[in-house]
């Protein structure tokens, strides 16, 4: 069995200047210093998220890939939501057959 690969807690809030600011922690000692819990999180359909706090003022937590846990400040979590929501899908294009070059030559 492989060792399992240790976990990164990630806080996402916004910079003074409108951009991101993502910051990465080794453990959740340092956020429970910042912010106060609520709760622990017992509906998430990621069992992996399951008993991992919650915290007053932050969104999560969430997976954010491979062995990262993330929390994001309200602000950040609606910008994000909306921007994912009114993304287009890209469409897929299929090349069609002109008609009478049938690569099926059946009877």
């Amino acid at each position: 069995m492989a060792p399992r690969k240790q976990r990164v807690f990630r806080i996402v809030t916004r910079a003074a200047d409108g951009s991101l600011r993502i910051q990465d922690y080794p453990s959740l000692e340092p956020i429970e210093k910042m912010h106060q819990q609520i709760g622990i999180e017992d509906c998430s359909t990621d069992l992996s998220l399951r008993g991992l706090p919650v915290y007053r003022g932050l969104i999560g937590p969430m997976s954010d890939g491979d062995n990262i846990i993330r929390y994001e400040s309200p602000e950040v979590f609606e910008t994000l939501t909306k921007e994912w929501m009114t993304k287009k899908p890209r469409r897929r294009t299929r090349t069609r057959r002109q008609q009478g070059t049938s690569q099926d030559s059946g009877s």
